[in-house]
């Protein structure tokens, strides 16, 4: 059961309160998805970062599963969009209707406006649906009809898709996978975990025995916790340089945005907070590089070639830009 902290302006939420209710959300998620530790714990990074998750790997591996169990973690609402090549943008964001008994029109919210918003496959509808999203993800609002609606915190956007070889798939807009914090694939399971999986999965999905065990103010709480990590001027040049490296690097004709650099710092900072400690190291940094920045960038015409990928690049570049000497705070 959640434990609620008394936090208010005054009494700002101590890090120390953030760990046991950060592991008590990993080891929810961890009773329903079995062997993926990394995976969970670069997903309650994100949800602490203020940021959204994109989860790519093809079908049957966990993806939605992962995304479900994060939400009933926590006792917030949440709304799962299922995306059709016949979604519309008005059937997320919501849509203004005609009242006849007032005779007004009325707006109708759609499953936007919740905390956790889960988007299942959502590589599977038009890019003109894909980028109703644009806005919410960004900016924490919605305008629809010319009048702007603020969604409340924490709001996060957990989407799966499927690689876009797979058939009846449209590929993300830049400007979609830019607003995505950090991007990761589940792969497939070790044979024990799968066979785990098959006793515990068989009978009963363990989705109706997760109980939430943190609230939204929680996790608000957590989030104000998270910013107040110290990140010194070196550990941000840091930052800086891996990203401007990608901008410069001969294999990606697209390099990472400015939106990068502080989703990364962002992500670190949750990291360090996750580790216990009060500020940002380097190996945080590259501990998330790949995560963070990998599914931004757009290789050149000799990588694809070579079937080199954006994740790799970015592995030689953390090896190759120079890490600099921190002290602890």
């Amino acid at each position: 059961m959640a434990v609620t902290h008394d936090v208010t302006p005054d009494n700002p939420p101590r890090l120390e309160e953030l760990v046991p209710t950060a592991h008590r959300i990993r080891e929810a998620i961890e009773s329903v998805i079995e062997g993926k530790s990394e995976a969970v714990r670069i997903t309650v990074t994100v949800l602490l970062a203020e940021g959204h998750l994109l989860i790519e790997d093809v079908p049957g591996v966990g993806k939605t599963m992962l995304a479900k169990a994060l939400a009933r973690s926590i006792d917030c609402p949440v709304r799962r969009v299922q995306f059709t090549p016949d979604l519309l943008p008005s059937d997320i964001t919501g849509v203004s209707a005609y009242n006849q008994q007032t005779r007004e029109f009325e707006f109708k919210p759609g499953p936007v406006f919740a905390n956790i918003v889960v988007g299942d496959e959502i590589n599977r509808a038009s890019p003109k649906t894909q980028s109703a999203l644009l806005e919410c993800m960004e900016e924490r609002q919605v305008t629809v009809d010319g009048v702007t609606y603020e969604l409340e915190a924490p709001f996060m956007v957990i989407a799966t898709q499927n690689p876009i070889e797979m058939e009846g798939t449209y590929p993300l807009p830049e400007a979609q996978r830019d607003r995505f914090t950090a991007r990761i694939a589940m792969g497939y399971p070790e044979p024990t975990a799968e066979l785990e999986m098959l006793d515990v999965h068989g009978s009963t999905s363990p989705l109706d025995k997760l109980q939430p065990v943190a609230t939204a103010d929680e996790v608000r709480a957590l989030i104000r916790a998270v910013r107040g990590v110290y990140v010194s001027q070196a550990v941000k040049k840091y930052a800086i340089d891996l990203v401007v490296a990608t901008r410069h690097s001969p294999d990606l004709r697209l390099g990472a945005s400015p939106r990068s650099t502080l989703q990364l710092i962002r992500s670190a900072r949750a990291h360090a907070a996750l580790s216990g400690r009060d500020y940002v190291i380097p190996d945080d940094l590259q501990d998330l590089a790949v995560p963070v920045l990998a599914h931004r960038l757009l290789p050149s015409v000799e990588a694809h070639g070579q079937r080199r990928l954006p994740e790799q690049v970015i592995a030689e570049l953390v090896r190759r830009v120079p890490v600099p000497e921190t002290r602890s705070r």
